[in-house]
């Protein structure tokens, strides 16, 4: 069922009534997939994801690809999201420029039309992830590092996090 906002005719206590205001939230959003313009309430409740608490608040479509970015007295702390992104070596680099500069450039495994797992071939109906392929990612740290002195590495979420000194 999509989301449907609170009734109009229901206001809110304001300041002016005494009562605090409240900030409204959805509490689901429904996201059906693909037009089906003959049949739209057969592909409300077969296709679709729906959205509950932080992730209906949130912005819609693919998480790939966003950097956070942190500083410490003596170091920075950057992380990168990049679900689907192969881990191994051969595939995926991280470089760091002694002016901050961070290139990251990899594969992605996630995205295709046809996923095989466990002797079963599936045919993908929806497809939100980063499309699989070749991908690069670059962005400024705020100051100049020192590029020999970093640690960091994939967790198990797809999130790339790297901590570099200060230089």
């Amino acid at each position: 069922m999509p989301y449907i906002g609170p009734d109009m005719s229901y206001s809110l206590p304001t300041e002016a009534d005494g009562g605090a205001p409240q900030r409204v939230r959805p509490d689901i959003i429904f996201m059906p997939f693909g037009p089906m313009e003959e049949e739209p309430d057969i592909a409300v409740t077969k296709n679709g994801v729906g959205l509950t608490g932080s992730a209906a608040m949130g912005k819609v479509g693919s998480s790939f690809g966003l950097v956070d970015i942190g500083e410490f007295e003596d170091s920075y702390l950057f992380r990168v999201s990049l679900p689907g992104a192969a881990r191994d070596e051969r595939r995926f680099s991280c470089d760091i420029k002694p002016d901050g500069n961070i290139l990251i450039k990899g594969v992605t495994t996630t995205g295709e039309k046809i996923v095989c797992r466990n002797f079963q071939i599936f045919k993908m109906q929806t497809q939100n992830l980063c499309p699989p392929g070749h991908f690069s990612i670059s962005f400024q740290l705020p100051g100049p590092v020192d590029d020999q002195q970093i640690s960091g590495g994939f967790g198990i979420n797809g999130i790339f996090e790297g901590i570099v000194k200060k230089r």
